[in-house]
Parts: structure tokens; C-alpha cells; sequence
């Protein structure tokens, strides 16, 4: 029975694909789009070519980022401001986004390395502007939170599965 309980474990960790909530945007980035929207200020000098994917191991807020994942190969996954990057909010990867959910999804598989040491518990997520440091844009939990253990397969969000809503 043991053996059969620890082939049903491995079977498990090695899917180890990641589901977001719908993540909101962060204060820092709502002011940011407000001054560029109504009051005139430039947003292209703070926005960069890529965004990148984070994982915390404690939740995030509007205001503060959680406590991100460190070690154990882990680092954030670039992906590029494209309409090849991001499903629009009317769901395909084409044409201006004319949707009413408000809500955005990755469009290609976001895979991070595979982990050569613990990661801990997962439970929430950033978008951040930067590759190390920088400003949070988004913030949101996991649907389910995963356990991220030396030597399981690499973590990934499946296409569509990290969701960020502008509209709430």
C-alpha cells in the first residue's frame, strides 16, 4: 500500500501546473496609469519591453509584495508586452482587446526552471516590472497553493491559467 500511495505522490509533483485568480493591479501601477490617463504624465519611461512572473511563498497585497520565492535555480520568467504574449480580454491573441470581463491571461506557457531546492509552499503571484527588484504591477493567489520541492518538475502556468482583471 505504501508503494502505491508514494507512485500516486510522484505522479502528483510532476504536473506541479500553477493556477492564477485573477490578480489585481497594485496601487503603484494604478497611480501610475491614472497620472498617464487624466493627468497627462508620461507612462512609456516606466514601463518596460518585458513583464515578469514572481512567485511568493506568503500573500501579496495591492500595496506590498509577498515573500518571494529565492534559491534553488528559481528566478522570475520574462515575458514581453505583446498581443503574441497576452490573450486579450475578448480571449485570443489577435486584434485590440473587445471584451467585457476586463480580464487578461498569458497566452504561451509560463515555465520557470525546474527547482534544485525547496521552494516551499506557493500561494500567490506578481507581475513585476523588473527582473530583480523593481515595482510590482500585479498581485494574486493561486488557486491552489503547491508545494515546490527539490527535484520536482518545473512549475509552469498552462495557457490562459494566469488571469489579470483591470475591471473588478
Amino acid at each position: 500500500m505504501k508503494t502505491f500511495k508514494r507512485i500516486i505522490l510522484g505522479l502528483t509533483l510532476a504536473v506541479l501546473t500553477l493556477t492564477a485568480s485573477a490578480g489585481s493591479m497594485t496601487n503603484t501601477y494604478e497611480n501610475l496609469i491614472a497620472d498617464a490617463l487624466f493627468r497627462g504624465q508620461a507612462l512609456s519611461s516606466t514601463v518596460p519591453a518585458n513583464l515578469y512572473v514572481a512567485l511568493y511563498t506568503t500573500a501579496c497585497t495591492d500595496a506590498a509584495r509577498g515573500t518571494e520565492v529565492s534559491g534553488g535555480s528559481y528566478a522570475r520568467i520574462a515575458v514581453p508586452r505583446s498581443l503574441a504574449a497576452w490573450l486579450g480580454t475578448h480571449g485570443t491573441a489577435t486584434g485590440a482587446s473587445s471584451g467585457t470581463t476586463g480580464t487578461v491571461a498569458n497566452a504561451a506557457i509560463v515555465q520557470f526552471a525546474a527547482p534544485t531546492g525547496n521552494w516551499g509552499s506557493v500561494t500567490a503571484f506578481g507581475i513585476e516590472d523588473a527582473l530583480t527588484g523593481g515595482n510590482q504591477v500585479v498581485c494574486g493567489n493561486l488557486t491552489v497553493p503547491k508545494t515546490v520541492n527539490n527535484q520536482d518538475s518545473a512549475p509552469s502556468f498552462a495557457i490562459g491559467a494566469l488571469t489579470v482583471q483591470i475591471d473588478s
